[in-house]
């Protein structure tokens, strides 16, 4: 057996109300890069289900940008360190560097992509900057006395940078060795948090909270003139400019992109996101990047991409992801693998089709805590969460259908038992038939675990055991037997397809799989995991399982031959949270505290 990566659907970015997020695009206008979690992202554009993961930074990451020849990325997280790494693969790392003492919170290259200037959140100072290849110093960041928000190196020579901060500033360096040459103060009366020479080099903008967009000489730093006074109504976020130098596009809080034109003066083009005369606050737009000649991408602050064309009023396309833990996978009612969906820490529920790798947020009342877990049957799939709630969504339509049950303890699971849906309670469990409340069994034991086949429903408890019951007629479960080879509390259970097999996983990271009817125990081997094992998926043969668990690690395991298996090691960091398989038997499906989705390639099933 082995086991390869086929694709990665990306995490969307990570976005923090009241701050820009970086966005950055390549020269070409092929791939876009940025920070999600603990990883960098490199998307193509055309095919954003062509991506690639970067995870080298061992804390939340901030910033990513291309370097003007496109080969490689340098990045930031909170702790202060900037990783400058190849973009084509995204694993080779060329240089660490700690530049200060807090959050970076944006990074420049220079024309020849060779000096890097980071900026951030520091005690000691604001930013550095230092050459790409052996983080040797070439200058300082000084003139502020306030965090940091953006940075920009002139492409050309003579070499200028330009920083700008929440003291209301933006200080012009000279270069290179980088050093303080004058400073604007007083045009901006707010935090300014985005600025940008244009590609010639001939002019700088900056853009701030107090909606002002400023233009300055590109050459000397002195402040030229004020374009569109009053067109936005919310903080201007970030600003980017056009290949030709002569326009460039601002996202703001006020939900609208505009693009201005330096010469006439004007905004030229305007796109409003969200519906039309109400407010949302997660269609601010907090980041934009102009990829190519007729292509914005602008980012919202729920992380949505949004693909904007001058010939268009609205998004041409609109790319949409997890930013959140996701802590849970469920395939389609069908069987057939085709789409999955995913709920995440934060309540968000996506339906992803797998082979185009598109995912779309499913509309209406959404979790408002984390989705615990899904169950699908005849073309739904219900989700239960933190929010004691258990909810249906319509797969065909992609919509919360119907309303909310209220549960009356948090659930740890549910499942599907003979047409109705069972949920793990706090306090036992209940029964839902029609999305009406048929039937409660109490238990004496807080139950950890569900799953079910038929009329058989398979509870772990906290006592390391898994108890089995029978669901009957009248909605009540009777208990038929106790299995006791766990020595620590169970974490997930599944029966596979024909419920032939129950594969029992425990917090120490071992499965024990029993076969069904006798109860006895079919294999106690599949024992790799080193840490809780949070999900197991049975293939539809009945032959093999995957598991995931909290260790990061991804297992293919056999029951034929228990002492062989395949694994991925570190496919999700922070841990596996759910495995599934999908398009027949070839592929496995998982997911993680990364927000990212991996579709595995399985080969020679044993």
């Amino acid at each position: 057996m082995s086991i390869e990566i086929e694709k990665i659907l990306a995490a969307a970015p990570v976005t923090t109300r009241g701050q820009p997020t970086q966005l950055s695009a390549d020269a070409k206008g092929e791939r876009i890069v940025y920070a999600s979690g603990k990883s960098i992202f490199v998307r193509n554009i055309d095919d954003p289900a062509l991506s690639k993961q970067y995870t080298g930074h061992t804390a939340a990451t901030t910033v990513a940008r291309f370097s003007p020849s496109g080969f490689y990325v340098a990045s930031g997280d909170v702790s202060g360190a900037v990783r400058v790494w190849d973009a084509i693969e995204a694993v080779n790392t060329k240089g660490e560097y700690s530049i200060i003492s807090g959050r970076i919170t944006d990074i420049a290259w220079d024309g020849d992509s060779a000096r890097i200037i980071a900026v951030g959140d520091g005690r000691e100072r604001f930013g550095h900057c230092i050459t790409a290849d052996s983080g040797n110093s070439v200058g300082e960041v000084s003139g502020h006395s306030k965090v940091v928000n953006a940075v920009a190196i002139r492409q050309q020579r003579p070499l200028r940078a330009a920083t700008v901060s929440d003291d209301g500033s933006m200080c012009f360096l000279h270069g290179a060795p980088f050093k303080f040459a004058n400073k604007a103060s007083g045009l901006h009366k707010g935090f300014v948090l985005g600025t940008a020479f244009s590609p010639d080099g001939s002019t700088l903008v900056t853009v701030g909270a107090d909606r002002r967009i400023q233009l300055y000489d590109g050459k000397t730093g002195e402040p030229t003139k004020v374009i569109g006074d009053g067109v936005h109504t919310g903080s201007i976020f970030a600003v980017s400019w056009a290949k030709d130098s002569k326009r460039f596009v601002t996202a703001s809080a006020d939900q609208t992109v505009r693009v201005w034109d330096v010469e006439a003066d004007k905004n030229t083009h305007t796109w409003h996101l969200g519906e039309e005369g109400a407010v949302s606050v997660q269609e601010q737009q907090v980041g934009v990047v102009w990829a190519r000649d007729n292509l914005v991408i602008s980012l919202n602050l729920a992380g949505d991409l949004s693909y904007l064309t001058e010939g268009s009023e609205k998004p041409t396309r609109v790319i949409q992801g997890h930013n959140k833990t996701i802590t849970a996978l469920g395939a389609a009612s069908d069987g057939k693998g085709k789409s999955l969906a995913t709920g995440s820490f934060d309540g968000r529920v996506l339906s992803w089709d797998v082979s185009t790798g598109v995912g779309s947020v499913v509309d209406g009342q959404a979790h408002s805590n984390q989705v615990t877990q899904f169950a699908g049957l005849s073309g739904r799939i219900y989700s239960v969460g933190w929010d004691d709630t258990l909810r249906t969504v319509d797969e065909s339509a992609k919509t919360f259908a119907g309303s909310s049950q209220k549960l009356s303890a948090q659930p740890k699971g549910v499942a599907v038992a003979d047409g109705r849906l069972v949920v793990a309670l706090n306090s036992g469990v209940a029964v839902y038939d029609n999305d009406k409340l048929v039937g409660e069994t109490s238990t004496e034991f807080t139950p950890t675990a569900i799953a079910a086949h038929g009329s058989t429903v398979a509870l772990g408890a906290d006592n390391n055991t898994v108890q089995v019951y029978k669901l009957d007629g009248s909605n009540k479960l009777a208990p038929t037997e106790t299995l006791k080879n766990s020595t620590a509390q169970i974490s997930a259970l599944s029966f596979s397809k024909d419920g032939t097999y129950l594969a029992v996983g425990n917090s120490s990271g071992k499965i024990v799989v029993y076969k069904s009817g006798g109860w006895v125990v079919a294999t106690d081997r599949w024992s790799a995991h080193t840490a809780r094992v949070t999900s197991i998926a049975w293939n539809d043969a009945g032959t093999n399982a995957v598991s995931g668990g909290l260790d990061t690690n991804v297992f293919v395991w056999s029951l034929a031959k228990p002492g062989s298996r395949v694994k991925a090691l570190n496919a999700h960091k922070d841990g596996v949270n759910g495995v599934a398989w999908v398009e027949g038997e070839a592929k496995v499906a998982s997911t993680g505290g990364d927000a990212a989705i991996k579709i595995w390639t399985i080969q020679g099933l044993q």
